[in-house]
């Protein structure tokens, strides 16, 4: 079953065009990514899917129903690329900032457990690492039990082992949490290690390129060769759209 069916006939900034004539669907319990260039307009699409930008013509529709947390609750939640914790708050605060005033004090130390910030609770931003200051924007997502998670290049901003421990992370929560997530990217590793399905985007304005599904069984080892045949097959589709 779909939960997200997103149909974007145009989005434009002023005269200039840069989303054209995309449909994409998530599915319940699928990992999804949409890989492409700088500026080819990924996150603009993310935006559009997470309804933070409706200045676009066509529709996105979320087929789901809402979590049992309370019918507030959204049923989609953001990681955006930087953490965008408030300063002034704790960690715990951060996370639980993301239900309002019903603070759910339980949930937020479970999930400071789940991201491995045990202890942390009382922490303020300025005395975290960057990894661990985007464990506390996973956690807050997680906060509202979403369906679906958006995620704009969330471990762009840190090193490569906190990457992979991040990424690993990711994908225990959502299968935890039975989440699905489209995931924005321009990292052709990430994308095969993360995806169960690429949506890969051209140059600006192109549209989906190629819808190419990662047919290797979880979990996955990053050694394995079968990732290696698919790298070549999307190196291949981005040469023939231009994008490399």
């Amino acid at each position: 079953m779909s939960l997200l069916d997103i149909d974007v006939r145009e989005k434009a900034f002023g005269s200039t065009i840069v989303l054209n004539d995309i449909q994409l669907s998530l599915r319940k319990g699928e990992a999804a990514v949409l890989l492409g260039p700088s500026g080819c307009g990924k996150s603009t699409l993310l935006r559009i899917a997470a309804g933070l930008d409706r200045q676009f013509y066509g529709k996105v529709t979320v087929n789901t129903s809402q979590p049992e947390s309370g019918a507030s609750a959204p049923p989609i939640a953001f990681v955006f690329q930087e953490p965008r914790l408030m300063p002034w708050l704790t960690v715990a605060q951060n996370i639980g900032y993301a239900g309002g005033p019903r603070f759910n004090a339980a949930r937020v130390h479970r999930l400071i457990d789940d991201v491995g910030l045990t202890g942390n609770a009382d922490t303020l931003p300025k005395a975290l690492s960057g990894g661990m200051a985007q464990r506390v924007a996973i956690a807050r997502a997680l906060y509202t039990e979403p369906r679906i998670l958006l995620l704009d290049e969330p471990f762009s901003a840190v090193d490569a082992f906190t990457r992979m421990k991040l990424q690993d992370l990711v994908l225990k929560l959502v299968e935890q949490r039975g989440i699905s997530f489209l995931l924005v990217t321009h990292d052709i590793d990430e994308a095969l290690y993360l995806g169960d399905r690429i949506y890969m985007m051209g140059v600006r304005a192109g549209g989906i390129q190629h819808d190419l599904p990662v047919d290797v069984s979880r979990p996955r080892d990053r050694r394995d060769a079968r990732l290696a045949v698919h790298k070549n097959d999307v190196l291949t589709a981005l040469q023939a759209a231009h994008v490399i």
